[in-house]
């Protein structure tokens, strides 16, 4: 990587949840990037910038990064991903877009072709491809044999709603836990186990006053012959473990969640130690009456925007293609259309792959 270059200038939009506890403490930890300016409209959230960032400007609107960055990242309203994307392409800039990149493949596919064409990099934070668990699985899959079942689960118990437009939006807020939780738990399943020819979905609103599917199952079958198992749920009195992977040699049973947003949460940044899971979350692996424990490899946020930086400085290929993340959401357009429907949805291999 170039040594003895200007620091990378990020114009972050949004400060909400994903923009304050997602984007802005992994990009003022990652060596060679700057956060320079942060949008936001709310007063509250202005004066936390300050407070936690205090080198960033605080602007009103987009269209006012342009001129004050390199990089912009996006970690606004959902429906408002693609808008964004196309607005800070135009301006010339590359982009990193929060998760979901957009609410179909086919507007996926017109921001890539637009960056292409741009010639610009267009990145997604998929970050849980850095949960210390599921890196875990992906280091396990040698042990385990030809995998048959995987099951994921995001689950919670949120009985009482939050609010906003995730719960109470429709299906142009690109709302509901399908695309939210879905987004990650599809991500990881594809990243694992390649391409999707069948897919069955169930989503549900279960709690009053709320809008948009709270609680969702989806079946996926690989064309390698693996079925993925996933839940997402708000509305989960008793979790069930994070994955349990089924193969031909062993199991792999893991209970709880990656600390890493806990600690985001918390005020903390990436250093030593980070990412690090306490021994007795570590999972299990072999079979009934035959198993060990084995460690959790350390998860790893930061390393996305490493990659952005290795991308933007020495041409490496983004952290996060754009071509992985529509097989994800035509995936998740067929799930969507499942649920609707109560069928099971193919998808041709020339979209699968």
């Amino acid at each position: 990587m170039a040594s003895g270059a200007p620091d990378i200038r990020v114009g972050l939009a949004g400060y909400g949840t994903g923009g304050a506890f997602f984007h802005a403490p992994l990009i003022a930890a990652v060596p060679g990037l700057r956060l320079a300016a942060v949008v936001t409209r709310d007063p509250a959230k202005a004066e936390r910038v300050r407070r936690e960032h205090p080198g960033a400007d605080v602007v009103g609107s987009a269209d006012e990064l342009w001129d004050r960055c390199d990089l912009v990242v996006i970690a606004t309203p959902n429906r408002t991903h693609v808008p964004l994307a196309v607005e800070a392409l135009k301006a010339g800039l590359p982009v990193v877009v929060d998760k979901p990149l957009a609410g179909t493949a086919a507007e996926a596919r017109d921001l890539l072709r637009l960056a292409r064409d741009r010639g610009l990099m267009l990145s997604v934070y998929q970050n849980r491809r850095w949960d210390g668990d599921f890196l875990t699985v992906r280091r396990l899959l040698p042990e385990l044999g030809e995998v048959h079942r995987f099951e994921s689960r995001f689950e919670r118990w949120r009985p009482v709603p939050k609010g906003g437009w995730r719960e109470s939006g429709g299906p142009e807020e690109i709302a509901g836990i399908l695309y939210d939780l879905g987004s990650h738990l599809v991500d990881q399943a594809v990243q694992l186990f390649g391409p999707v020819s069948h897919v069955y979905a169930e989503a549900d609103v279960r709690r009053a006053g709320v809008l948009a599917d709270d609680d969702a199952f989806i079946a996926l079958t690989h064309a390698c012959g693996t079925r993925s198992h996933l839940w997402m749920s708000a509305m989960a009195g008793r979790l069930g473990p994070r994955f349990r992977v089924l193969g031909s040699k062993a199991a792999y049973v893991k209970w709880g969640l990656d600390p890493q947003e806990e600690r985001l949460r918390a005020g903390e940044r990436p250093g030593p130690g980070w990412g690090a899971e306490h021994p007795d979350l570590w999972g299990t692996l072999g079979v009934d009456g035959d198993g060990r424990t084995v460690p959790t490899e350390p998860g790893a946020y930061h390393r996305f925007y490493e990659g952005v930086v290795a991308c933007l400085r020495d041409g490496a290929p983004p952290p996060v293609s754009p071509e992985s993340v529509v097989e994800t959401l035509t995936v998740l357009e067929a799930a969507r259309h499942s649920a609707a429907t109560g069928t099971v949805i193919p998808i041709p291999a020339e979209k699968a792959s």
